[in-house]
């Protein structure tokens, strides 16, 4: 029986969340852009989700947009504001430990005539304020710093970013896809102007994500899809309603449960990180080890290829970094953007936790890496020649 400590990639929908979607799968299946009774009822029932998930973050409700993924959520921000403000400037300030959502938005940009700087980070993975303040330019329009890393949970600054940006009249955006339901997120102690997020972090099913954009942002936002007036004009398309409930039922479950889930995640998290570091020799932490999200463990195991390692505890489900890059042979770019040294950065693994995991599946899993790394580390003429 497979262990799934890879919550991080994507997590198991909650079953509450099944059971608020099912009715609009058959019953209440009307378009609610239909002016019918049975539209109208589907139009009310995506306002109050609608409700529940800018309450979940502190928002009001016409500052949400729903979208099909934090990918696009991301794009929308950012592409939304770069077109949008582009007569004011065309530079943008980024991290290069983005999610490639951003990474890959901001480098289209750049052949689209935009300027785009990558903040460095420091060997804990957060950016360092003072290169921020020396990256700003009078033409800067945009400040995209992630939340929380998908790689090593670290958290940033933000509320230290927004407050130089907003002296300075820049927008800030932050990709909060790994921070939602992890740790309390307010959009005004933040003091962000766009946040997204995606529903298959938190419970919900994948295929739909979420914009916050401040009131104001919206006057000139720019969307990506065009062809109606969905989503006050800046997400064209027939609203996604079962999908839009089920986010809404897990943004509810978050506001509710949210000290319980932190507690228990991360009580499994530092067990299993305690076990793993004291009893396996050659394992190193990557990232900070206080200033991060309760979920993600991000270890590397020297002497060995983490990919190996997957092979042979293929009972623990994990990832060797991203799940959007997880085709790829090479190492990291946040663990290179840390300084990891490259070898280690190949034998990196990250473990990340969930609400339905369990102590007793750590124990297990413990037990099946330290069988698996010893085996591997026999056969490594890395080990032994160390």
């Amino acid at each position: 029986m497979s262990i799934y400590f890879d919550n991080s990639a994507t997590t198991p929908m909650d079953p509450r969340v099944i059971e608020a979607m099912q009715p609009y799968f058959k019953e209440k299946f009307a378009n609610p852009s239909s002016i019918h009774i049975l539209g109208r009822e589907i139009r009310e029932d995506i306002e109050r989700a609608r409700e529940t998930v800018a309450k979940s973050i502190k928002a009001e409700s016409q500052e949400i947009i729903f979208t099909a993924s934090g990918s696009e959520s991301d794009n929308m921000a950012i592409k939304g504001v770069a077109y949008g403000l582009r007569e004011k400037g065309k530079h943008i300030i980024t991290s290069k430990i983005e999610h490639k959502a951003v990474l890959e938005t901001c480098k289209y940009l750049e052949q689209e005539g935009f300027e785009v700087t990558y903040l460095p980070v420091e060997k804990n993975g957060i950016i360092n304020i003072d290169e921020l303040k020396k990256a700003i330019r009078d033409d800067t329009i945009l400040i995209s710093i992630m939340l929380a890393n998908n790689e090593i949970g670290t958290i940033q600054p933000i509320e230290e970013i927004t407050k130089i940006a907003r002296e300075k009249e820049i927008i800030v955006h932050t990709d909060a896809v790994q921070a939602m339901g992890k740790m309390p997120i307010d959009v005004s102690k933040l003091g962000v102007h766009l946040l997204t997020f995606s529903g298959h972090k938190i419970y919900a099913p994948k295929g739909i994500g979420v914009l916050y954009a401040e009131e104001r942002i919206k006057d000139f936002l720019i969307p990506i899809i065009h062809g109606g007036h969905h989503e006050f004009g800046l997400r064209a398309g027939t609203e996604n309603v079962p999908y839009i409930i089920g986010i809404a039922k897990a943004c509810e479950i978050i506001e509710n449960e949210l000290e319980k889930d932190i507690k228990h995640v991360k009580t499994l998290r530092d067990k299993f990180e305690s076990r793993i570091l004291n009893e396996i020799p050659d394992t190193i932490l990557n990232g900070d080890r206080e200033k991060r999200v309760c979920s993600i463990s991000n270890i590397s195991f020297k002497y060995i290829e983490g990919e190996a390692l997957m092979v042979y505890a293929n009972e623990v489900c994990c990832s060797t970094g991203s799940a959007c890059t997880s085709d790829s042979v090479d190492a990291s770019h946040v663990l290179y953007a840390i300084n990891v040294d490259p070898v280690d950065a190949h034998g990196a693994l990250r473990f990340s936790f969930g609400r339905f995991n369990t102590m007793e599946e750590v124990d297990k899993a413990v037990e099946i890496i330290k069988d698996s790394v010893n085996k591997l580390r026999q056969m490594s003429p890395l080990y032994n020649k160390r």
